[in-house]
């Protein structure tokens, strides 16, 4: 007998192609263990993208290499939702809708969009502001109870509850629901230059489905210990991003003798860092062998997005009625 599951889930992400250490510890791994005991939907979020994107060329393959990584990492489109956003155009419509219930005031002083216009003041366009609506609309509009966020979206997620609260208030409903918070723990995942956050445009990231050869000659690129300069220089596995990500893919054994051999020199930065990509290695063999099969199939993404679409307008549907409904539209 199937457990009974505890709600559903909801949790979109942006499309930035084949997805890196941080991406897999951060999310991937929570979106695949939620399914346990959520009925989950995951969202490729196209159109948040063109909030900040200057040229689409690349969206299409990213949103594909996007959705075959989660695929191959274990996320099951026989019971779990997966879609892109912009498939199902009534979250579009519930976004315009909710807009109507939130204050601009609130928008602009939200501390993302302060430090979005910080960093591109001559690209504050009108989606840059509403993103927060179209992130609501995109939980209200699949009825979802919960959504996992770590703490730094935290704010995120209570203004979404907020604007749900002002639409049931306003037009006297409760047809949609104020979503639970479900706070994980994301790590901070550090590139490979080992200063800051894992990403692309720094190029200071390895990516899951990279090549055993392409991920060993990346680890070996990353910075260790400032301080140890020479092999028999005793080095500080605390302030090391290496030791810290072999305690994610290395034995219980090997973390405890290299915290202990590194403090002494008894093993230098560059076999340290072979052990820990050959434990990478393993760690991610099985999904790049599934993933492997599955791009071998033809068209296999597109169908399962397409698929997720219909299941998800399913719901959209009768969610977007609801709403008009409510809101009393002729």
């Amino acid at each position: 007998m199937t457990a009974q599951k505890k709600g559903r889930v909801f949790s979109g992400a942006r499309p930035t192609g084949r997805q890196h250490l941080g991406n897999y510890l951060g999310a991937i791994k929570n979106y695949v263990a939620l399914q346990d005991n959520y009925d989950c939907v995951y969202c490729i979020v196209d159109l948040h993208a063109l909030t900040t994107v200057e040229t689409t060329e690349d969206l299409k393959a990213n949103t594909m290499e996007m959705a075959l990584d989660f695929l191959a990492a274990g996320i099951r489109p026989e019971e779990t939702i997966i879609f892109v956003q912009s498939h199902v155009p009534q979250v579009t419509e519930l976004h315009m809708i909710l807009s109507m219930v939130t204050q601009l005031g609130k928008l602009t002083a939200l501390p993302t969009f302060k430090e979005k216009v910080r960093h591109n003041p001559d690209n504050v366009n009108y989606g840059l502001v509403g993103y927060p609506v179209l992130m609501t609309a995109d939980i209200a509009l699949y009825k979802a109870d919960v959504v996992p966020v770590g703490i730094d979206q935290a704010p995120h997620l209570e203004f979404a509850r907020e604007i749900v609260r002002s639409f049931n208030y306003r037009y006297k409903t409760d047809v949609l629901i104020e979503p639970q918070m479900k706070n994980t723990e994301i790590p901070k995942v550090v590139g490979i230059d080992g200063k800051d956050k894992m990403s692309k445009s720094l190029d200071n990231h390895i990516e899951i489905a990279a090549t055993p050869e392409q991920t060993h000659k990346r680890v070996m690129q990353m910075k260790t210990d400032p301080q140890r300069l020479r092999r028999d220089d005793p080095g500080d596995p605390d302030v090391c991003n290496v030791f810290t990500l072999h305690k994610t893919f290395s034995s219980a054994e090997e973390v405890a003798e290299i915290n202990v051999e590194c403090r002494r020199a008894g093993i230098g930065c560059v076999d340290c860092k072979k052990l820990f990509a050959k434990n990478l290695n393993a760690h991610l063999e099985p999904f790049r062998e599934q993933r492997a099969e599955l791009e071998a199939k033809p068209d296999y993404v597109t169908n399962v997005l397409a698929e997720g679409a219909e299941r998800a307008q399913a719901i959209a549907r009768v969610t977007i009625a609801e709403v008009k409904d409510a809101v009393g539209l002729p």
